[in-house]
């Protein structure tokens, strides 16, 4: 919002995402909507402050205005980053999945059909994982 940070980044999809969980909807007051980016495939320069909001990710914000920047997940091997779509400007990408669907208000909808996952879907995949990590 204020400049201070200066992103580049390569979305690693050509859609967009919706996350309706409770830490999402605190942290924008809506649904987050991100677009994937790979760690190699983002760079940032300016005042960014993160903290883990999780056990598998962290989140990251300006620190000059607080606007939110990334949601970045940080399973080893798993890692990606969920970056704001607003920061990239009118995208003209498709909204092509929603998770923590069951999280969701029931005031508001986005029109059109795409991937929907509850909460225990999405933290199932998030534990499945480390599973193949055992030797």
């Amino acid at each position: 919002m204020c400049g201070a940070v200066r992103l580049t980044a390569v979305p690693r999809l050509d859609e967009l995402h919706a996350c309706h969980c409770e830490t999402c909807r605190r942290w924008t007051g809506s649904a987050m909507i991100v677009v994937e980016v790979a760690p190699e495939d983002l760079q940032a320069a300016g005042p960014v402050r993160s903290r883990a909001s999780s056990d598998w990710a962290e989140r990251a914000w300006c620190d000059d205005c607080g606007s939110p920047l990334w949601y970045h997940l940080t399973v080893p091997g798993h890692e990606f980053y969920a970056v704001s779509a607003g920061l990239f400007g009118e995208t003209g990408l498709a909204l092509t999945k929603e998770i923590y669907i069951d999280r969701k208000p029931a005031g508001y909808a986005f029109a059109g059909e795409r991937i929907k996952l509850t909460k225990h879907e999405v933290e199932a995949t998030f534990a499945s994982f480390g599973e193949g990590d055992q030797q």
